[in-house]
């Protein structure tokens, strides 16, 4: 039987889950990631640490299933996208600590750059010009790190994504490549075409010899000795495209929204760019050979505000605790939370905006917080659901979850009530690693085609909404007064 290990590395904890041909999850290793915050909005990470990590979940997720690397048929990755490394050719040291997809530190300069060229940085990459994005963090390193540009300039450094860094160390540094949707992050990828783009690597002051070549999301593009016998890496993908094609959101129209440290709703629009009006990002779906797109919306802070619960304000022991102490208060009591611990995403994009709770009495409780902390999940992908239903002119009948969240029944059925749409929770909650190993093993030949894997996908709970109307009204109300408090 032939396996397929998939590398998730994610924010919080990188992450290696094993596979058999039929798609089932045999058995999973994480590691926690250490984030740091240096200065208010910066958010930092050790690359060494994030290897370190992912490479002894691999060893160990072998063990545990008692199988060899020489049994394993192909190696998919998966990332924590925008998170930028740069690292020096020769000696394989990084030059600073990885700059997170979170951190705020470039907002003023990305100010600068909307204002002289956002509109053309638009059209050009389907993205808004935001801190968010790769372009910017490289710069930043340039500008900063003592020695760093005139490197970069003469060839010596490199530059990379999480998937980027993961298979550079894998292959020993013989192979430098990101993947289309991976690239399509960086605010430097023209999206129509695929590659990158000059005008825009001149915007933002990022020498061409730094980048990766982009390659498809499914395909062979070297192989790995690290685990003790040769094993091809045969697909990489940013952890939300993953997810989207774990998910079996092959074709136009179907979507997904994962709840992880953010959250991130994707709808597949097909082989053509999608227009978004409502300042949703266009962007590349995970590809086997021809194009793909997606139009997005992104959350920067959903679990992250439970962890928020527990570890800096003390309300909880564990996430899974939520749910219970949510379900204790029949009720918000009025309380509303606006997770804006780094600005608002989309489809706000709002950088200057912070984390704010409104609707605080005397009487309010633990609970009635815990609640209004999952309730923020909800609230915020209704607004994204909205603005891709704005722009595709039709009501989305059935929205698909995953992520860690999505365990925590009361999230998933205020979900349901609040967006008055079916939530289909699938039996593999994992669906970002899944992505990752379907996208290796059809590059293997395990699989012939997408068809196989549609057969794989399983429903474990659907959620249908249940509120009556006026009530979702009156909590809808309530958020968008606190979000408009939150930006004030």
């Amino acid at each position: 039987m032939p396996y397929l290990l998939a590398l998730d590395e994610g924010t919080t904890s990188a992450r290696a889950i094993l596979y058999n041909e039929r798609g089932e999850a045999l058995a999973m290793e994480a590691i926690p990631v250490d984030s740091r915050y240096p200065r208010p909005g910066w958010v930092e990470q050790d690359p060494e640490q994030i290897w370190s990590a992912q490479i002894e979940t691999a060893r160990r997720v072998l063990a545990k299933a008692g199988i060899t690397a020489a049994q394993v048929a192909a190696i998919g990755i998966t990332n924590q996208r925008e998170t930028t490394i740069v690292w020096d050719r020769r000696t394989g040291k990084p030059v600073s600590e990885a700059i997170v997809w979170q951190c705020r530190r470039t907002a003023g300069y990305c100010g600068q750059l909307a204002a002289a060229h956002g509109s053309k940085i638009t059209a050009k990459t389907g993205l808004v010009v935001d801190a968010y994005f790769s372009g910017s963090k490289i710069r930043w390193i340039l500008e900063n790190v003592p020695g760093a540009r005139p490197k970069a300039e003469a060839g010596d450094l490199l530059f990379g994504n999480v998937d980027t860094w993961l298979i550079w160390k894998l292959t020993g540094g013989a192979v430098h490549v990101t993947d289309s949707s991976n690239a399509s992050r960086t605010m430097l990828m023209d999206l129509e075409t695929g590659a990158w783009d000059d005008e825009l690597l001149s915007m933002l002051e990022v020498p061409r010899a730094m980048l990766p070549r982009i390659v498809p999301s499914s395909g062979v593009v070297g192989e790995t000795a690290a685990l003790g016998a040769a094993i091809p890496i045969a697909g990489i993908a940013g952890d939300q495209q993953a997810a989207l094609f774990g998910q079996a959101c092959f074709r136009a129209g179907l979507s997904k929204n994962t709840y992880g440290t953010g959250c991130f709703a994707l709808m597949h629009t097909g082989g053509k760019r999608p227009v978004s009006r409502n300042r949703l990002l266009e962007t590349r779906a995970a590809t086997i050979d021809a194009p793909q797109f997606a139009v997005e919306g992104a959350i920067f802070i959903a679990g992250a505000a439970v962890q928020w619960l527990r570890d800096q304000m003390g309300l909880i022991q564990s996430a899974a605790e939520s749910e219970a102490v949510a379900l204790s208060a029949p009720n918000n009591g009025g309380v509303y939370l606006v997770p804006a611990f780094v600005g608002l995403g989309a489809p706000h994009w709002d950088s200057s905006a912070r984390g704010t709770m409104t609707g605080i009495t005397g009487g309010t409780t633990k609970a009635q917080v815990v609640r209004a902390a999952l309730e923020s999940m909800a609230f915020q992908t209704r607004e994204l659901i909205e603005a891709m239903e704005a722009d595709s002119g039709d009501k989305l009948a059935e929205l698909r979850v995953d992520g860690g969240a999505t365990a925590n029944n009361f999230l998933m059925q205020f979900q349901a009530d609040i967006l008055d749409t079916r939530i289909a929770r699938p039996a593999d909650k994992e669906t970002t690693a899944l992505g990752a190993a379907y996208l290796a093993g059809l590059a293997a030949g395990v699989w012939k085609s997408t068809a196989e894997l549609e057969k794989f996908w399983r429903v474990e709970r659907v959620f249908e909404p249940s509120m009556k109307e006026s009530e979702r009204q009156r909590l809808w109300e309530g958020w968008r007064s606190a979000v408009r408090k939150c930006r004030a």
